[in-house]
């Protein structure tokens, strides 16, 4: 499963931007999808996950409140919308997928996608 994430851009600090995540050649329903970032100078981090069913969700402490995962099946597509961006949240987004349950280990994901930019400016 080949994954395009899309949806970066640069937006000022308490701004909003919703990425999207969705497969290419094929549906990827029956899996989970987690979001990950690295931001620069950092490690690759968790940040949000969502079940295939979407009755689990999970998310990193410093986006609770602010980031909501979803998905749209029909669409093939996962959502992060993220609202109250601070200049910290600047970072290469990345979203992957998972046959099983949510999981905040990126090793525990197969498929990734090639990142988008989301800067946020002070």
């Amino acid at each position: 499963v080949q994954l395009q994430a899309c949806g970066g851009g640069l937006v000022q600090a308490g701004g909003s931007l919703r990425l999207s995540c969705a497969p290419s050649g094929r549906t990827f329903s029956a899996y989970a999808v987690g979001w990950f970032r690295r931001g620069p100078g950092k490690e690759r981090e968790f940040v949000a996950a969502i079940s295939w069913n979407r009755i689990s969700t999970l998310y990193v402490d410093s986006v609770k409140g602010r980031f909501t995962i979803s998905r749209d099946n029909a669409k093939n597509t996962v959502y992060l919308q993220m609202n109250s961006l601070k200049p910290e949240d600047t970072a290469v987004y990345y979203c992957a997928a998972r046959l099983g349950p949510v999981s905040r280990g990126d090793l525990e994901y197969t498929y990734w996608g090639q990142g988008t930019l989301v800067t946020v400016s002070s």
